[in-house]
């Protein structure tokens, strides 16, 4: 079985930085088929581009762009490529700087698909830093960091917690971004009293329901900035908002600039 150590991913670089314990990096992913491998350190890859499966002992999880994948370091795992072009951004921890920032690495057990919309946005303003790169940025990932860390360990923290079943199944129809969406509608395709939701959802999405689905539309959004040359206008109706002005001061809200500012940052 083959180790990727510290900062060793299959692809071409394209840029690397590194902060006091944490790598960030962006590659192009070349090859059809990756070799069984696990690494090092734990990691999160976001894919900016292309389709991707992941494979390890236990599930094989498709990976469309705007996926964000935990890996444990002790996860074997293989990635094949499922279209011409990939490339992904890796953010890898080394194991010390938890124990540094007071954070439980227990929790980071495991591989998984993390499909929380506020750990998405969070993630798209650090990979902005991260492009940008001036004066400002180091201090600004610092803290996006430890903000990603905190809130995938509130959603650990959640799911060990007694959910009752049917929250996950909430979430995957929340995740499908249906425009249509009622409580009514959720009750209906879940079988859970309206009541029972209501009360449900700001204790195991630590938000209201409405918040959710537009946090969602906006990580819809996000990816879309990132990964194509789509127009503004049609990023808006493919999120499923009513017009554009009202696209862009829900991504403001979320993301404290503008859609147009977040894609000159990346570029």
């Amino acid at each position: 079985m083959k180790i990727l150590t510290k900062g060793k991913y299959y692809g071409s670089m394209k840029s690397e930085h590194n902060l006091n314990g944490v790598i960030l990096s962006e590659y192009d992913y070349l090859i059809p088929k990756t070799d069984w491998h696990f690494h090092e350190n734990p990691y999160l890859m976001y894919l900016l581009q292309g389709d991707l499966y992941d494979v390890n002992k236990k599930q094989k999880t498709i990976c469309p762009p705007g996926s964000l994948l935990l890996h444990n370091w002790q996860e074997p795992h293989y990635n094949s490529k499922e279209s011409t072009h990939a490339r992904g951004f890796h953010i890898e921890f080394e194991r010390d700087w938890f124990k540094n920032k007071q954070l439980d690495v227990a929790l980071w057990e495991g591989s998984k698909m993390i499909e929380n919309p506020k750990i998405h946005h969070i993630l798209a303003k650090l990979y902005s830093e991260f492009k940008f790169q001036d004066t400002f940025s180091e201090v600004s990932i610092d803290v996006l960091l430890f903000q990603i860390c905190e809130n995938i360990e509130s959603v650990q923290t959640i799911k060990s917690n007694n959910a009752p079943p049917w929250i996950n199944s909430l979430k995957e129809i929340l995740h499908q971004d249906n425009e249509n969406l009622s409580l009514e509608y959720l009750s209906n395709q879940l079988d859970v009293h309206p009541a029972h939701i209501s009360r449900a959802v700001p204790k195991y999405l630590s938000t209201t329901l409405g918040d959710y689905i537009r946090q969602q539309k906006i990580k819809k959004a996000i990816h879309l900035i990132i990964n194509s040359n789509q127009s503004f206008l049609d990023i808006t109706f493919n999120c499923g908002f009513s017009d554009q002005s009202h696209f862009i001061r829900t991504f403001k809200t979320y993301m404290g600039i503008t859609p147009k500012q977040y894609r000159n940052k990346i570029i």
